[in-house]
C-alpha cells in the first residue's frame, strides 16, 4: 500500500502541540477537506456502523468510518474503507513524543486505490501536496503552542452575507450600553465573524472565559445579552452521558424534550439539568450562516475527556503507553454495555479487563501503561475517560440560577405540568426584621420605598456572586445559587453591607434602619413553572426557609450541609460558627445548623 511519512519538530512540549494537531475537525477544515454527512445504522449487536458521505471535486465519496483509536498526548490513528470514489481505504497515523525541550511528530499517510482513477491519483500529485498542507498546518500548530497566535490553524475568511461586518460592529455596540458586555462585546463579534467554522458548532461561555481570561459570570453574561441583541442564537441541548455529543436541541426549555436517542451510542437517556442539559450559543445566521456536517466524527479533542480510545480484536490483550494522572476515570466502550468508575490512588493504573457483560478493573499494569483486555467474542473500543468534561458546559441549572438570565429570559420557563431534576441548588432566604413595625413607625410610603430599595440591594449582591433571585414574598427574598460557597459569600456580603445601605438612607433622611434574617441550605430539588416563571419546589426549599426563620436579625443561619461543602468550608472556618439545633417546621427530628453572629 502506498505511504509517506512526514516528520516535523515542534519546539513546544507535547502537551502543548497535541492541543492542536490532535484536533482533527479544525486540522481538516484548514486542510480544505469537504464536510461530510455520517449516517448511524444500529447492528444486531447493539453497536453501531457509520457510513460517510462527501462530494469531492467530480467524486462523491462513500466509506465505513472505523472509530478513531488514541492515546492522549501520545498517538492518534484515522482509518476510513471506501465503498464509492477513487480510493479503497486511507488511514492517518500520528505520533508524538519528546524531543529535548519540544516534542518530534511522525506523520503516516498510508492510501490504497480503488480503480484506475484512484490509482493515477496516488501516482501524481497527491502525496506530495498532501505533505506540503499538512506541513503547512504542523508549522501553524507549532506557532499555536508557543502563544504565537491565536488560533491552531489559519482558514480561508468566510463570505459573509453582505453587511454583516457593520451590523455586528452596531449590535457590540449596543451591547456594551448594558450591565453585561464587560467590554468583551467586539472581541465576541470578532469572533463569530472570523473564526473556523469549528469553533462556531457550539459557543460555550465558560471556554471563551478560560481562553481570554476573563470571570466566567462576564462570559456568561455577555452570551445572554448578545441573544438578546441579535448576536447569538440560545438553544438548549441534551447531552448524551457517554459521548457528551447533543443528541436532541430545542429553541426553548417549553419544548424541552424529556429525553432523547443516541445514534452513536445506541442508548436512550433521560435529561438532568444539573448533569446533562446545556445551554449553548450559535451564531445568528443573519452574521454567519453555519452550514451541517461533518469535518469529523470521532476525534481526540472532539471529546477531550477519553484519554484512550483503542479497538481491541476479541480474545485479544493490547498494552499501550499513557501518561494519566490520579484521578476518578470511567471505564467502558464505545459500543453500548457496561461501565465502572475507578478512583486510581496509587500504584499502576489497573488493567481495563472486558467480557460480553461487565467491565472489570484489574490488576495494576506497569506504571506509564495501561492493558486492556478483550474476553468478549466481538471487537470492542475501550475508553478510558476522566471526569472534567463538565468543565465547559453551561448546564441548565446553573445558567437559569443567574441574574442575568432571570432578567434577560424571563420568559423563558418548562412548559405547564413539566417538572425537571436539579441534582444540587443552594438557596438562600432572607427576610426583614420587625418589618410590621417598620411600616407602623415611618409610614407605608417610606416603607415602601426603604423595602424597595433593599431589594435592589439585595439583588446587586446576589448577582455579584453568581446567583439569581428567584422571587419575593412579602419583605422577603429566595435566591438560587448553583455552588453553596457561593451563597455563603453573598449571605456574608449582605450582612457587611448593610451597615453602609442604612448609613446611605440615613443621608437621604429615613428614620428607620433594616436588619436582615437569613437562611441558607443546599440540596436537590425539582424546577417547574411558576406564574410564567421558573421555581424550586421541594423540601430542600422549605428547610431553607425555615432555617431563615431561626436567624435573630443581622447574623446567618446555615444548615449542615452547606458547612460540609468543601469550598464553603474553607470560607467558614475563620468565622467559626456555633452549632445549634431546633425542630424545625414541617420536619420530625431536630435540625442541626450552624449560626454565623452579626457583626
Amino acid at each position: 500500500m502506498p505511504t509517506r511519512t512526514w516528520t516535523w519538530h515542534f519546539d513546544s512540549p507535547p502537551t502543548q502541540v497535541w492541543t492542536a494537531m490532535a484536533d482533527t475537525a479544525r486540522f481538516n477544515e484548514a486542510a480544505g477537506l469537504p464536510k461530510h454527512a455520517i449516517v448511524e445504522t444500529p447492528r444486531p449487536d447493539g453497536a453501531v456502523d457509520y457510513v460517510g458521505r462527501a462530494h469531492k471535486g467530480p467524486f462523491a465519496l462513500e466509506w465505513r468510518e472505523h472509530p478513531v483509536n488514541w492515546v492522549h498526548e501520545r498517538w492518534f490513528e484515522h482509518r476510513r474503507s471506501f465503498v464509492k470514489g477513487p480510493l479503497r481505504t486511507i488511514c492517518a497515523t500520528f505520533r508524538l513524543k519528546p524531543d529535548g525541550a519540544g516534542a518530534s511528530g511522525e506523520y503516516e499517510l498510508e492510501a490504497e486505490a480503488a480503480n484506475l482513477f484512484g490509482t493515477a491519483i496516488l501516482a501524481t500529485g497527491f502525496f506530495p501536496s498532501t505533505g506540503k498542507i499538512f506541513g503547512r498546518l504542523a508549522k501553524e500548530a507549532d506557532e499555536f503552542a508557543r502563544g504565537a497566535s491565536a488560533q491552531p490553524f489559519e482558514v480561508p475568511p468566510p463570505a459573509l452575507p453582505s453587511g454583516a461586518v457593520e451590523r455586528a460592529a452596531a449590535i457590540a455596540a449596543r451591547i456594551e450600553q448594558t450591565p453585561h458586555g464587560h467590554g468583551l462585546a467586539k472581541r465576541l463579534a470578532d469572533h463569530i465573524l472570523t473564526a473556523p467554522e469549528v469553533d462556531l458548532w457550539t459557543i460555550r461561555p465558560l471556554e471563551l472565559a478560560r481562553r481570554w481570561r476573563v470571570p466566567q459570570r462576564h462570559a456568561i453574561e455577555l452570551c445572554l445579552q448578545a441573544v438578546r441583541a441579535g448576536l447569538l442564537e440560545l438553544r438548549w441541548d441534551i447531552l448524551c452521558p457517554r459521548c457528551r455529543v447533543a443528541k436532541s436541541q430545542s429553541g426553548g426549555l417549553d419544548a424541552l424534550p424529556r429525553g432523547a436517542h443516541c445514534g452513536t451510542c445506541n442508548i436512550d437517556y433521560d435529561r438532568d439539568f444539573s448533569k446533562n442539559v446545556e445551554a449553548s450559543f450559535h451564531p445568528a445566521p443573519a452574521l454567519r450562516p453555519i452550514s451541517g456536517g461533518e469535518y469529523c466524527l470521532f476525534g481526540p479533542m472532539s471529546t477531550p475527556h477519553i484519554k484512550v480510545h483503542v479497538t481491541v480484536q476479541p480474545g485479544q490483550t493490547r498494552t499501550v503507553e499513557a501518561d494519566l494522572p490520579f484521578g476518578l476515570y470511567r471505564l467502558r466502550t464505545l459500543e453500548p454495555g457496561p461501565e465502572k468508575l475507578h478512583d486510581w490512588k496509587l500504584g499502576g493504573f489497573p488493567a481495563v479487563i472486558l467480557d460480553d457483560k461487565d467491565v472489570h478493573a484489574g490488576p495494576p499494569t506497569k506504571p506509564g501503561a495501561i492493558e486492556l483486555v478483550n474476553m468478549a467474542k466481538r471487537e470492542l473500543t475501550f475508553i478510558v475517560e476522566d471526569r472534567a468534561w463538565v468543565r465547559d458546559a453551561l448546564t441548565a441549572d446553573r445558567v437559569t440560577a443567574l441574574q442575568a438570565f432571570r432578567d434577560l429570559f424571563s420568559d423563558e420557563a418548562l412548559r405547564p405540568g413539566d417538572e425537571v431534576a436539579v441534582g444540587q441548588v443552594a438557596l438562600m432566604f432572607t427576610d426583614l426584621r420587625g418589618s410590621t413595625g417598620l411600616y407602623q413607625s415611618i409610614g407605608d410610603a417610606p416603607a415602601f420605598h426603604l423595602v424597595r430599595d433593599h431589594f435592589a440591594f439585595l439583588a446587586e449582591t446576589v448577582r455579584e456572586h453568581d446567583g439569581a433571585v428567584v422571587k419575593t414574598i412579602g419583605d422577603a427574598v429566595m435566591a438560587a445559587f448553583v455552588k453553596p460557597a457561593d451563597a455563603i459569600a453573598a449571605a456574608l456580603a449582605v450582612q457587611r453591607r448593610v451597615m453602609d445601605f442604612n448609613r446611605a438612607h440615613a443621608k437621604h433622611g429615613d428614620k428607620a434602619a433594616i436588619v436582615i434574617k437569613l437562611g441558607v441550605h443546599s440540596g436537590p430539588c425539582i424546577c417547574v413553572t411558576l406564574n410564567g416563571r421558573m421555581d424550586y419546589f421541594g423540601g430542600t426549599v422549605n428547610k431553607a426557609a425555615r432555617l431563615q426563620g431561626q436567624s435573630r436579625g443581622g447574623d446567618i443561619v446555615l444548615s449542615r450541609e452547606v458547612a460540609d461543602d468543601p469550598e464553603a468550608g474553607r470560607l467558614l472556618a475563620p468565622l467559626k460558627p456555633a452549632e445549634e439545633s431546633a425542630v424545625l417546621k414541617g420536619f420530625a427530628e431536630p435540625q442541626r445548623f450552624l449560626r454565623i453572629a452579626s457583626a
